[in-house]
């Protein structure tokens, strides 16, 4: 509960100064400390981005480059969701050279077909692997930090997979999670839904879930006020 309580502290001080700026969270619980500053300041959250999944899908990516020989950077894939073990790759919506993975595997199982669940763990617990390399994640965060601050000093209309608030995509509301977002100089401009398999769905559900039960664990959140939002 560190950062939840350091964010208490801050957030709203910050809010009534004046600013009028994005805020990039890295810290984690990302999506509870993003849902919890909006929660305590009333910002619009369109300009409070948490560094979310986008991590998580660069991992995705370079784990399916591996499988299929194809270069990450021209493979169109995300992880949606919590960013945590609830987290999830959106491998329906997945692409290569504008075809689907499906299309491909059909097209070419020796070259295209691996197994998605086996390539969503590696993505999943990615940060693990390097913490037992390096005693440390901080470069890999720092890294998804910057991109999304490049996003917005650039003005870059950039699609990142970035934590930001629900507002009925899915059914879902009232959180902060990933899913691909078009980031600029006023933060959040867009959020894109992905074609979902049933399978992906019930899971994005289970993880906006996750998410809830963690904020319910805040002993201090005012739930009338927080429904009310």
């Amino acid at each position: 509960f560190f950062t939840t309580d350091a964010a208490r502290t801050f957030a709203k001080r910050i809010v009534d100064a004046g600013f009028d700026g994005i805020f990039v969270s890295i810290s984690n619980p990302c999506d509870v400390v993003c849902t919890e500053l909006w929660h305590l300041t009333g910002y619009d959250p369109k300009k409070i981005i948490g560094s979310g999944c986008g991590l998580d899908s660069a991992r995705l990516r370079t784990e399916i480059s591996k499988k299929v020989g194809v270069s990450p950077k021209s493979i169109d894939a995300y992880m949606i969701g919590e960013h945590g073990f609830s987290q999830l790759a959106a491998f329906k919506a997945a692409t290569i050279a504008g075809k689907s993975l499906n299309e491909l595997q059909a097209e070419n199982p020796d070259k295209y077909a691996f197994d998605h669940m086996e390539v969503e763990e590696l993505a999943r617990k990615g940060g693990y692997v390097t913490y037992q390399g390096k005693q440390c994640t901080e470069y890999a965060v720092a890294n998804s930090a910057a991109r999304v601050c490049a996003a917005v000093l650039h003005n870059e209309h950039a699609v990142l997979s970035a934590s930001t608030l629900m507002t009925g995509q899915y059914g879902e509301e009232g959180i902060f999670t990933s899913l691909p977002c078009v980031i600029g100089a006023e933060g959040v401009e867009e959020v894109y839904t992905l074609d979902l398999s049933e399978y992906e769905l019930e899971g994005f559900h289970k993880s906006c879930q996750h998410i809830r039960d963690n904020i319910a664990q805040l002993d201090w959140w005012d739930t009338e006020a927080y429904d009310a939002k």
